[in-house]
C-alpha cells in the first residue's frame, strides 16, 4: 500500500516520516520564513509576520483505481519569480518523491549501462550544454528570464525529492532529474554524438498519434493526443501549474501561460508526451518525427541551443499565439526529440461562427539545423482534420530528413499519405460527432481485422498499424520486415482529448495504460500476463491496466 507522509513541524525544518494510512489527498504549503527560508507546512499553517506563502501543492494519488494520479501547483504573485519556481518544484518533489525514484528507476536507472560507448559523451555535451545556458541567462530578457526560472524549479524539485523521500527511498542526484527530464532529448543525442551505434534504434517505430477535428457547422473543435511509449514509463501524471510568473524582472506583466494543465510523469516538470492546455488560449501538442540523414546531425551542438524539453516550455509561457509560439520554439533549435508539432489557439474559435481564415491552427515541424512552420488553418477549415503520425508533412522536411529514402527502401509505411495510420485518420474521422466518438477513434486497434493494419508480416498484419499500437500482442516468432512492426514492449499508453468547453477549465478526459482496441476487443494489458513482466522494470505500476475515461476537477 502506499503510505501517506505525515508532515512533523520544526520552526526551520520538516521532517517527513511514514505512517500507516494509505495516502489519498495531499495539500502543502510553501513558505518563506522570516530568515529567508523555504520551509513546507500544512495546508493549514498559521503565516506569522514577516512569512510568505509562496503557493500551495495538492497531490492526489489515484493510479490503482484510474491509472493516473493527479498534481497541482499554484503559487502567488506576492511572491518573487525566482521563489516562485524554487517553491514549485520544491512542493513537487516533496509531495511526489518516492514516486519521482520509482519512474527514474524504471526508465532512466540503466540509460548509460545500456549506451557505454556513447555516456560519457552524453554526460560532456550535458554539462557543457549547461553551463552555456547559464552564462546566457539574463533577467532583463524574456526568453533567458523564462529558461532561468525553469533551471530554478529543477533546482527546488531537486531539493524537494531529497526532503520528501521515504528514509528507505535512495537518494538522487540533481543530473538525476535533469537527465529525467531530458531522456527524450538523449535518444536522439546517443544517435548524433554515436551514429553508428544503432543498438538501440527502432527503425519506423511509432510514438503518438494526434488529432485535431472541426465538428460539423464549427459547433466545436476537438483535439486528442495518443502517447505511444515503452510500457516501463506507465507511470503517469496528470498535472496543473499555476504559477504567476513575470515576463521579465523589469516587467510587471505576468506571462500568457502563466496556468497550464498537461499530462506528464513523476519528476517531469513538463510533459514529455507533449499535450498542453494554456491559459493564453493555446493548445500544444507533438507526435516526433525521425531524422534518417545521418548528415544532419553534424548541426547538433552543446553551444548556441537549448533542449527541446525546455524550448517547449518556454513557448508555452511566452507566446501570445501560435506565430509567437513558433517564433518562440524555434530559438536555439537543438535538433533533438524532433518533433509536429501542433498549435491550436481555442482563443480564436467561437462555436457556430465560421472560423477566421488564420490564426487557429498552424503545424511545425522540427530536425536538426532545420525548423519549418506555416498556417493550416484552411486546411482545418477545407479538410476539417489535422492529423499527426509522426511523419512529416512539409516535403522539404521529408526529403532532407530521409523519410523519402527510408519510403524507397520500406514502402508506404514511411510515406505521408499511404502509411497505416494517415488512410484510417482518412477513412474514420467522418465518424466523429462528439467527444466519446474521439475516444473511440483515437483507441481504435482493430488489427486482425483492418485491413489496413495488413503487412509483409507473418502473421500477415501488425498491432502497430492503428491509430493506438500494441505491440506486445505481435507474436515473438513472428517475421516482420523492420523492427517497429515486431513484438515490443511498445503501444500507446493512454489517450486524451478536450474540446473548446473543457478547455475553458483547462480539463482533458484520458484514459491510461495500453488501449484494449476497438470494442474492447483486445483486452487489457496485464504485466503479470506479459511476457515482459521479468524483462521491463516496472516498480509501482498496477498490475493490469483496465480503467476507464476520467475527467479530473481541478480545485486549488
Amino acid at each position: 500500500m502506499l503510505s501517506i507522509r505525515c508532515i512533523l513541524l520544526s520552526l526551520l525544518f520538516v521532517w517527513a516520516l511514514q505512517c500507516s494510512a494509505t495516502q489519498k489527498n495531499q495539500t502543502l504549503l510553501a513558505v518563506k520564513t522570516d530568515n529567508n527560508r523555504i520551509t513546507i507546512q500544512p495546508k493549514h499553517y498559521s503565516v506569522k509576520d514577516k512569512e510568505i506563502i509562496i503557493g500551495k501543492g495538492k497531490f492526489i494519488d489515484r493510479i490503482n483505481s484510474t491509472g493516473w494520479a493527479y498534481l497541482e501547483i499554484r503559487t502567488s504573485q506576492k511572491a518573487k519569480d525566482e521563489d516562485q519556481a524554487y517553491g514549485a518544484g520544491y512542493l513537487e518533489g516533496t509531495l511526489t518523491a518516492d514516486l519521482i525514484y520509482s519512474y527514474w528507476f524504471n526508465t532512466a536507472k540503466g540509460y548509460c549501462t545500456d549506451r557505454p560507448n556513447v555516456c560519457q559523451q552524453l554526460k560532456d555535451y550535458m554539462t557543457t550544454n549547461k553551463n552555456w545556458i547559464k552564462s546566457k541567462l539574463n533577467e532583463s530578457d524574456p526568453y533567458w528570464y523564462q529558461v532561468g526560472l525553469y533551471y530554478k524549479q529543477l533546482d527546488g524539485l531537486y531539493d524537494g525529492y531529497m526532503r520528501g523521500k521515504s528514509p528507505s527511498t535512495p537518494d538522487l542526484t540533481w543530473d538525476d532529474l535533469y537527465w529525467l527530464n531530458a531522456l527524450d532529448d538523449l535518444g536522439d543525442l546517443s544517435i548524433a554524438l554515436y551514429p553508428s551505434d544503432i543498438s538501440n534504434r527502432v527503425l519506423g517505430s511509432g510514438s503518438c498519434s494526434a488529432l485535431i477535428k472541426l465538428m460539423p457547422d464549427n459547433k466545436d473543435i476537438l483535439v486528442s493526443h495518443a502517447t505511444w511509449s515503452g510500457y516501463e514509463t506507465m507511470l503517469r501524471i496528470q498535472k496543473r501549474y499555476s504559477l504567476r510568473f513575470r515576463k521579465s524582472k523589469k516587467s510587471n506583466k505576468l506571462i500568457r501561460g502563466f496556468d497550464m494543465s498537461f499530462s506528464s510523469f513523476p519528476g517531469g516538470i513538463q510533459s514529455g508526451d507533449d499535450f498542453y492546455l494554456i491559459s493564453s488560449g493555446l493548445t500544444t501538442m507533438e507526435t516526433t518525427i525521425e531524422n534518417y540523414n545521418d548528415s544532419l546531425w553534424s548541426n547538433v551542438k552543446p553551444v548556441g541551443q537549448v533542449l527541446e524539453f525546455v524550448r517547449a516550455m518556454v513557448a508555452n509561457r511566452l507566446a501570445d499565439n501560435p506565430t509567437d509560439w513558433a517564433n518562440l520554439f524555434k530559438l536555439h533549435n537543438s535538433g533533438t526529440y524532433n518533433n509536429q508539432w501542433m498549435i491550436l489557439n481555442y482563443a480564436a474559435f467561437q462555436p457556430g461562427s465560421p472560423l477566421p481564415p488564420r490564426d487557429v491552427l498552424h503545424v511545425l515541424e522540427q530536425i536538426p539545423g532545420h525548423v519549418m512552420h506555416d498556417d493550416f488553418t484552411g486546411h482545418l477549415i477545407n479538410r476539417t482534420y489535422w492529423a499527426s503520425y509522426n511523419v512529416p508533412y512539409f516535403p522539404f522536411i521529408f526529403n532532407v530528413s530521409g523519410n523519402y529514402e527510408m519510403e524507397q527502401i520500406y514502402g508506404s509505411w514511411f510515406s505521408y499519405s499511404e502509411t497505416p495510420r494517415a488512410r484510417i485518420f482518412a477513412r474514420d474521422h467522418v465518424k466523429i460527432h462528439c467527444d466519446k466518438c474521439m475516444l473511440h477513434l483515437m483507441r481504435s486497434n482493430n488489427y486482425t481485422r483492418d485491413p489496413e493494419s495488413r503487412c509483409d508480416c507473418s502473421p500477415p498484419y501488425s498491432a502497430e498499424n492503428a491509430i493506438s499500437s500494441r505491440n506486445d500482442l505481435n507474436p515473438a516468432n513472428g517475421t516482420y520486415p523492420i523492427r517497429a512492426l515486431g513484438h515490443r514492449s511498445h503501444g500507446a499508453t493512454d489517450v486524451k482529448v478536450t474540446s473548446s468547453q473543457l478547455f475553458q477549465q483547462l480539463q482533458f478526459k484520458a484514459i491510461a495504460g495500453p488501449t484494449q482496441g476497438s470494442n474492447n476487443s483486445l483486452g487489457p494489458f496485464c504485466w503479470s500476463k506479459s511476457d515482459f513482466n521479468d524483462k521491463v522494470s516496472h516498480l509501482g505500476h498496477p498490475d493490469c491496466f483496465n480503467f476507464k475515461p476520467v475527467l479530473h476537477q481541478w480545485s486549488l
